[in-house]
C-alpha cells in the first residue's frame, strides 16, 4: 500500500509539496537530473529521453526529446545533466562517445543544439560549471577529460589522466578552477582547468574502480567518493595530503553518491548491482544507515535531491523502468531494528561484549560462573548530551580476557612463516608441512598432511614380478593365495586352453584347470586328465567360501551331499619360484593347432611340464594397489570444511593451494573466496605481509588473485637523466643507460634494488648496507649524504 504522507517545504517564498510517489517509464533509466526550480526532472537512458513535471500528486510527461524517424546512437544516453543557471540547457553523454547539448527554448520539435565528437569511446559523465553558463566538462572511457566552451564548436582543453577510463568528473562548488575526476584504477585526481598538462594532486582512494564522487555543498574541502570495494570515503582536500575523514562500509558496490542538503554529515548512496535500495548515511555512524528507501525492484541507476536546499525529497530512477519521489519521513529506519548487543573476538582470544547499560547494570552483581577464565572488565563511558546518537549509544562494554599464555597465537605465525605452498613436488610439500606441524605439537594437522601424501602421492602399482614372487613363495605378507583374482575377469579362452601339469615323479604335482565360463569345472570335456595317477584335482579360483579354501574334485565320483574338506594354507609345502613367461600358453596353442603336428604330439606338448610359465602372470595387473584419487574427493572436502568450522582456516587454505585443481572443482567458488579472505585478513592483522601476498598470488580463486593487482603503480625515473622511464625495460630511452646499475659494484641489479630518495643512486641491498657502515657519502660520488634505516 502506497504511503500517503505529504510534506510542504518553504524555500525563499516558494513551497515544495508532495508525497512518496512513482511513475512507470517506457524503458530503464540510466541517469536523472533536476532543473534549478525543482519543478521538472529529466530521465535519460538507452531508449528513453523525457522530461517530467513534478506535481503534487504525480509525475506528468512534458516533453519527449527522442524525435526523428530513425533511432540514433546520439540519443542512447549514459548520463544527463541539467544546468543550474540556465533552465533551458541540457547536456547528455552518449554511449558512442558523443557529447550533445540541448536547448529547450528552441521553437522546433528537435531541441538538439550542439554535437561534440572528440571522444573515441563511451562518455561516462558530463558536468556543467556551477557558475559559468558556457563551460561543460566530460569524462570518457578513453581516459581523457575534455572541457568545452559552448560558444565554440570544439573543446578548449583536453586533460589526460595517464590512466584507465574516467568514471566521474565534478566541478568544485567552492573553488572556481578546480574539478575532481575518478578512475577505474582506484585513483582520484584534482585538476586546475587552467593547467591541462598535469593534475594538481593524485591519490589512491579505493581498492578498485572509483565510480562516483561528490563535493560537499557547505564544507569547501570535503569530497565523497564511492567504489567497487563497497566503501564510501570522505576526504579532506584542504590538507597538503588528502586525509580520510570518514569511511562508510556498504553491502555492495557504490554507483552514486550525493550529499544531503542542509545536513552536513548525511549522504545518499545506491548500488550498481545486487542491492536495489537507496541508503542515507550519517558518516559519523558508518555501519548502520540512517534511512532506507525500498521502493525499487531493480538496480537504482540515478539519484538526485530535488532541491539544493531541501533535505526532504529524493528522486531516483531505476532499471525497473520507474521514476520515484521518496519522502524522507516515509523512509524505514534500520537503526530502530538494529540489535543493541554485540560480540567480538580479539586477535589473541579475548572476548568483548557490548550491551545496553540497563542490562549490564542488572547483571553486574552476579557471581562469575565456571566458564569465566577471569572476571570481566567493564567499561562505561559518560555520554555528552550534545553528541549525536546520545539516546542510542547508552551501552557498556565488557571484556573477558584469556589466561596468560592461553591465547598465544605463536603457532599460527610459525606455521604461516614455515609452510611451503609451492615450488616443490606434492609429496615434498606434504612431508615438509607435516614436519612443521609436528614440530609445533599439532599432531592432528601433521597426520592430515601425511594422509594427503598417501592419497595423492602413492608409490604406484605393485610390479608383476614381485607379485608372482609373493604368490609363488606363499608368503603370508603378500597377496592371499586364494580369491586373489576372478576367473570371469580374465581374457576369454585363456583358462580353457591353458593347462599346467607336472611329471608323475613330482610329489607336489597337481593339475590346475581354469575355465573363464564357469566357476566349478567338471571333467566331461577334459579327456586329457583320464588315466592320470594324480589322486585329486584342486581348483584355484574365486568361489564362495572362506579365503584359502581348497576344494577336492573327483571327476568320476562326485557326491554333492558329501562334506567339503577344508585345508589351511599352511598345509601345502612351498613351491619353487614360478618364472614369468606369459608367452607360454600361446606357444603351446599355436603348436597344437598347427597342421604339421599330429594329435598325439599336440597332446604330448600340452601335457609336457612347462616350468617357465606361471598361470598368475597375465597381461594386466591383478589389482590396483591404490584407489583413484576421485574416490577421496568427498572425504578431503569434508576435512577442509571441518578445519574451517573449527577456526583453522589456515589449514583449509594451505591444502587448497597445495592440492590445487585436485579439490578446487569440488568446492564452490564462494566458499573458497570466504576462506581466502579470512586467512588473508588474519595474516595482515599479524603483519605477515609477505605471506599474505604469497597466498594472494597462489590463490585458486579469481576474486582473490586480483587483490594485489589493483591500485599498484610504480613510477620509475632514470637515475642518470632523472626523467621517467617510458619503456618496460630497465634501459632509459633518452640517455640509453641502465637505470638499475649498482653504484658499488657497477653491475646490473637483477633482484632487490635499494636507492636513495635524495640522489636516486643505489644498488644491491647488501652492497649499500656495507658501504654505509663505513661512509655516509653516496657511493656514486655525487656528494650526497645518504642514510639507510
Amino acid at each position: 500500500m502506497e504511503k500517503m504522507s505529504r510534506v510542504t517545504t518553504a524555500l525563499g517564498g516558494s513551497a515544495l509539496t508532495g508525497r512518496t510517489m512513482n511513475c512507470h517509464l517506457d524503458a530503464p533509466a540510466n541517469a536523472i537530473s533536476v532543473c534549478r526550480d525543482a519543478a521538472q526532472v529529466v530521465v535519460a537512458g538507452r531508449s528513453i529521453f523525457k522530461i517530467y513535471a513534478i506535481e503534487e500528486e504525480q509525475f506528468v510527461e512534458k516533453l519527449n526529446l527522442r524525435v526523428g524517424r530513425k533511432p540514433s546512437l546520439n540519443l542512447s544516453c549514459a548520463d544527463v545533466v541539467w544546468h543550474q543557471m540556465d533552465e533551458n540547457l541540457l547536456a547528455t553523454a552518449a554511449t558512442n562517445g558523443v557529447v550533445v547539448t540541448w536547448n529547450l527554448g528552441r521553437p522546433s520539435r528537435n531541441k538538439q543544439d550542439q554535437l561534440f565528437t572528440e571522444h573515441k569511446r563511451t562518455v561516462n559523465k558530463v558536468c556543467f560549471h556551477p557558475t559559468e553558463a558556457h563551460v561543460l566538462l566530460s569524462g570518457s572511457q578513453d581516459g581523457f577529460m575534455k572541457c568545452f566552451d559552448l560558444r565554440r564548436k570544439d573543446s578548449v582543453s583536453t586533460f589526460s589522466g595517464q590512466s584507465e577510463s574516467v568514471r566521474d568528473v565534478q566541478f568544485s562548488i567552492r573553488d572556481y578552477f578546480t574539478f575532481a575526476s575518478t578512475f577505474e584504477n582506484g585513483n582520484v585526481q584534482l585538476w586546475d582547468i587552467r593547467r591541462p598538462d598535469r593534475c594538481e594532486r593524485m591519490f589512491t582512494a579505493h581498492n578498485g574502480p572509483v565510480f562516483c564522487c561528490d563535493w560537499h555543498p557547505e564544507d569547501r574541502g570535503w569530497l565523497a567518493t564511492g567504489g567497487r570495494d563497497k566503501m564510501v570515503k570522505v576526504w579532506d582536500m584542504t590538507t597538503p595530503r588528502a586525509k580520510e575523514m570518514h569511511c562508510v562500509q556498504t553491502i555492495a558496490s557504490v554507483a552514486r553518491v550525493k550529499w544531503r542538503p542542509e545536513c552536513r554529515h548525511h549522504l545518499a548512496t545506491c548500488s550498481m548491482m545486487v542491492d536495489h535500495n537507496i541508503y542515507v548515511w550519517d558518516v559519523r555512524r558508518p555501519f548502520v544507515p540512517a534511512a532506507m528507501f525500498e521502493e525499487h525492484r531493480d538496480v537504482t541507476t540515478g539519484i538526485a535531491w530535488r532541491h539544493p536546499h531541501d533535505p526532504c525529497f529524493l528522486l531516483s530512477g531505476s532499471k525497473d523502468s520507474t521514476l520515484c519521489q521518496h519522502l524522507f519521513r516515509d523512509a524505514s529506519q534500520p537503526v530502530e531494528r538494529a540489535n543493541p548487543e554485540g560480540l567480538c573476538y580479539g586477535l589473541f582470544g579475548d572476548v568483548a561484549f557490548a550491551a545496553k547499560e540497563s542490562l549490564v547494570a542488572a547483571e553486574s552483581g552476579r557471581k562469575p560462573y565456571a566458564g569465566d577464565r577471569r572476571h570481566p572488565i567493564f567499561f562505561k563511558r559518560k555520554l555528552d548530551p550534545a553528541e549525536p546518537f546520545s539516546g542510542l549509544a547508552s551501552s557498556a562494554l565488557s571484556v573477558f580476557e584469556t589466561e596468560s599464555g592461553g591465547g598465544s597465537m605463536s603457532w599460527f605465525v610459525d606455521t604461516a612463516e614455515h609452510y611451503a605452498l609451492a615450488g616443490r613436488p606434492l609429496a615434498e610439500l606434504c612431508d615438509h608441512n607435516a614436519k612443521v606441524a609436528r614440530e609445533l605439537g599439532r599432531n592432528q594437522v601433521a597426520q592430515t598432511w601425511t594422509m594427503l601424501r598417501i592419497i595423492y602421492c602413492s608409490p604406484g602399482l605393485v610390479p608383476s614380478a614381485s607379485l608372482n614372487h609373493s604368490v609363488g613363495k606363499g608368503s603370508s605378507g603378500g597377496l592371499p593365495l586364494m580369491n586373489s583374482f576372478n576367473l570371469k575377469d580374465m581374457a576369454p579362452g585363456l583358462g580353457s586352453e591353458t593347462r599346467l601339469d607336472r611329471s608323475k615323479g613330482d610329489t607336489r604335482s597337481d593339475t590346475v584347470l581354469l575355465d573363464s565360463s564357469a566357476t566349478l569345472i567338471t571333467n566331461e570335456d577334459n579327456e586329457e586328465t583320464e588315466g592320470s595317477d594324480v589322486p585329486a584335482d584342486y581348483l584355484l579360483g574365486d568361489v564362495e567360501g572362506e579365503e584359502d579354501e581348497l576344494y577336492p574334485l573327483d571327476p568320476e565320483h562326485v557326491h554333492p551331499e558329501e562334506p567339503e574338506y577344508v585345508l589351511p594354507q599352511e598345509a601345502f609345502p612351498l613351491r619353487h619360484e614360478i618364472l614369468d613367461t606369459p608367452s607360454g600358453p600361446e606357444h603351446l596353442q599355436d603348436k597344437a593347432d598347427s597342421p604339421h603336428v599330429s594329435g598325439s604330439e599336440a597332446d604330448a606338448a600340452s601335457l609336457a611340464p612347462v616350468d617357465s610359465f606361471s598361470l598368475l602372470s597375465i597381461s594386466h595387473a591383478l589389482y590396483d594397489s591404490r584407489l583413484p584419487t576421485d574416490f577421496f574427493s568427498v572425504l578431503v572436502c569434508d576435512m577442509l570444511r571441518f578445519y574451517a568450522e573449527q577456526g583453522d582456516v589456515q589449514m583449509a587454505v594451505s591444502v587448497l593451494i597445495v592440492l590445487g585443481e585436485r579439490v578446487r572443482k569440488d568446492i564452490d567458488e564462494q566458499t573458497q573466496e570466504h576462506w581466502y579472505t579470512s586467512y588473508i585478513d588474519l595474516l595482515q592483522r599479524f603483519r605477515l605481509w609477505n605471506v599474505s601476498n604469497e597466498v594472494v598470488k597462489l590463490s585458486t580463486s579469481r576474486a582473490v588473485s586480483c587483490l594485489n593487482q589493483a591500485s599498484t603503480t610504480l613510477h620509475v625515473n632514470c637515475s642518470n637523466c632523472k626523467r621517467p622511464m617510458s619503456s618496460r625495460g630497465w634501459v632509459c630511452d633518452r640517455c640509453h643507460r641502465c637505470a638499475s646499475m649498482c653504484a658499488v659494484c657497477h653491475h646490473v641489479v637483477k633482484g632487490l634494488f635499494v636507492w636513495c630518495q635524495g640522489c636516486s643512486h643505489g644498488g644491491h641491498l647488501q652492497h649499500i648496507m656495507k658501504w654505509l657502515e663505513g661512509s655516509s657519502h653516496c657511493p656514486a660520488g655525487c656528494g650526497h649524504l645518504c642514510e639507510y634505516s
